[in-house]
């Protein structure tokens, strides 16, 4: 059950027309083609955190690398979980 992602950046310009703006979270989702429940999730998330995550998108390096290694990190686990798999069932079929 995987959704559509969403950039940080539309979600926090979502969000920012919910809390700051004054739009209820049904119209703006309906309006941006989301589906609400995700735009209420996003708007606790971001008051449980503080008004500071509202802010634009960090586009630094860093951040550009660390990005980068957590896709890099999901994808090699992947690749570790599947060989496991593969070692087991062969090790079941041969043994």
């Amino acid at each position: 059950m995987s959704g559509k992602r969403y950039t940080e950046e539309f979600q926090s310009e979502a969000v920012k027309q919910v809390l700051e703006k004054g739009h209820s979270a049904a119209s703006v989702a309906a309006r941006l083609g989301i589906n609400k429940h995700s735009l209420y999730t996003w708007v606790a998330r971001t008051r449980s955190t503080g008004v500071a995550s509202l802010s634009a998108p960090t586009t630094s390096p860093d951040a550009a690398e660390l990005r980068r290694l957590r896709a890099e990190l999901k994808r090699v686990t992947e690749e570790r979980d599947i060989l496991k798999k593969a070692a087991a069932y062969f090790a079941k079929v041969s043994g």
